[in-house]
């Protein structure tokens, strides 16, 4: 019988014991006037009690074994060491041979050892409760975590990790895939679309940067490539500081944004009402409604969808319009480049279609958990970069839209005049 079984089992039998003693003594646990029995209970009480200690003593020892056991699972390569007296994040660092120079364990996993330890806490009762069948995997949650952030953060193959932390090649796999899962099944929210309040707070900080009102997201494309010669293609939604607010990949790279876009969840509950339905503002008597704008023109120009002008007339309003456009698109931009940032999302994705989607979504999450936790490890700063290269946001196949709707024109026009 294991620790845990005998720890249950002990534990029934306390309890068992200790109902005895109530019905045997319901008023006191000690008689309190001495009769002609006195002896004899105090005799009684004398082996229950002892019987009692010792079952609780037993208990506590099953109790520490259990524990014990589960401490072990700890994998660490250094038996010098003492796991016990080190943090999650110190050994992982010592098992995979992490420089100690401060910005390693960022380089590596792409968040700092903080970070690495909230989440952790959050992801040990997912990463742990579940192996594959016919393969024990002896790992701690730290452990896992760290395979599988090394596979986002570095885009090594599953060889080359294996060595690093001293697993099999199945379980490297198994380990970056496990937390690609459990980030897209269960904390999948973490990128959900704000509700009205929240949108209040990104439109005023979009107005303040560039002087448009009801503006709540950005909304572009870009495409990441497999190593298998296809793409994915991601439509992605920012917030002013390159907080993402909704991404759907998922879709073959040939396809275009607007395409894209109408097989969206999104673009369905937005013309059905059910999101950016706030009350509107007015400018010059145009009702203007809450909308997002898009860093190039292959998208549709719609109520809810503002699109740059076509060659503007050189100091006119419409070219001071396109301006104030370029503002939130360095927000994408820097978003896009900071996904590209990490490892895996770098080069062209060595995995079939569907892990590659699940690849993009993990770093998606990471990248707004960071944000949540004002680590700004894993983003982009390299401002030159910004307006130099697209990231895939401009199609090279020249897919312009001319789907152009009498009210995005109205739109647009009063938030032109208004620059």
């Amino acid at each position: 019988m294991d620790s845990p079984q005998l720890a249950a089992l002990l534990s029934s039998l306390i309890s068992q014991l200790t109902l005895l003693i109530l019905l045997l003594y319901p008023s006191s646990p000690i008689p309190s006037i001495p009769d002609s029995n006195s002896n004899s209970n105090s005799s009684n009480f004398q082996t229950i009690f002892s019987l009692l200690h010792h079952f609780l003593s037993s208990s506590e020892i099953a109790a520490s074994l259990s524990l014990r056991r589960k401490r072990r699972r700890t994998h660490f390569s250094d038996p010098d060491s003492d796991p016990e007296s080190l943090s999650g994040s110190s050994k992982l660092a010592r098992l995979a041979r992490v420089d100690s120079a401060p910005d390693s364990f960022r380089v590596f996993f792409k968040m700092a050892p903080s970070t690495f330890e909230w989440l952790s806490g959050l992801l040990e009762p997912l990463l742990e409760c579940r192996d594959p069948i016919g393969l024990t995997i002896n790992l701690s949650a730290e452990l896992r975590l760290g395979i599988g952030l090394y596979r986002l953060s570095t885009g090594s193959d599953y060889s080359e990790i294996a060595t690093r932390f001293r697993v099999t090649d199945q379980v490297a796999k198994f380990c970056s895939k496990q937390l690609c899962r459990v980030l897209c099944t269960n904390f999948r929210f973490w990128v959900g679309f704000p509700n009205s309040v929240e949108l209040n707070s990104v439109s005023q900080n979009f107005k303040d940067i560039t002087g448009l009102p009801n503006c709540c997201g950005v909304i572009s494309c870009t495409r990441f490539n497999l190593s298998t010669q296809e793409s994915i293609a991601a439509q992605i939604v920012v917030d002013s500081s390159s907080r993402i607010l909704s991404i759907v990949a998922g879709f073959h790279g040939h396809n275009s944004n607007t395409k894209v876009l109408k097989s969206t969840t999104l673009y369905k509950d937005i013309q059905e009402g059910k999101i950016l339905n706030s009350t509107p503002v007015y400018l010059g008597g145009v009702e203007i409604p809450q909308y997002l704008v898009a860093t190039n023109n292959e998208y549709p120009l719609l109520p809810w969808l503002i699109i740059p002008y076509d060659d503007p007339v050189p100091g006119s309003n419409e070219e001071r319009f396109n301006a104030a456009l370029r503002i939130p698109r360095i927000s994408m931009l820097k978003t896009v480049a900071s996904l590209r940032n990490w490892g895996i999302l770098s080069k062209p994705i060595e995995e079939d279609f569907r892990s590659g989607v699940a690849y993009i979504g993990a770093c998606a999450i990471l990248h707004n958990a960071l944000l949540i936790r004002g680590d700004y490890s894993g983003l982009c700063d390299d401002l030159v970069d910004y307006t130099v290269n697209d990231h895939g946001l401009v199609q090279r196949n020249g897919s312009k839209t001319e789907e152009i709707t009498v009210d995005g024109c109205l739109i647009r026009s009063a938030l032109a005049t208004k620059q």
